[in-house]
């Protein structure tokens, strides 16, 4: 998605209205996704399918989809709207990595 967004939305936005409000929105979608991709395999690595991972590990999945999507498809056009739904992402990803950080101060055997 980043490589899109450098090479080819910043050609389709050239003279749109708020072509750089429309970047900035993809770049912030591209951060998060790469971020939470990345933790997301490395919590993989570490946890295995350890119950108590799971549900932790789907609030941030979730939480990728509707912040980084929201935002992808606001920055090609989509209905400002979707800026109310933004955040509910945002909730989840942060409700996943207390989640989660609760998980990893538990014992191994709780």
């Amino acid at each position: 998605m980043g490589a899109f967004g450098a090479h080819g939305l910043e050609s389709l936005l050239e003279g749109a209205p708020e072509a750089a409000k429309r970047m900035a929105w993809w770049t912030t979608a591209g951060e998060y996704h790469l971020l939470h991709g990345v933790a997301l395999i490395a919590i993989g690595a570490a946890a295995g399918r350890r119950i108590g991972f799971v549900a932790p590990v789907w609030c941030l999945v979730l939480g990728t989809v509707v912040f980084s999507g929201t935002l992808y498809a606001m920055a090609l056009g989509a209905p400002r709207i979707l800026g109310a739904v933004t955040p509910l992402g945002g909730l989840a990803l942060m409700v996943g990595w207390a989640w989660l950080g609760l998980r990893f101060m538990k014992p191994a055997d709780a």
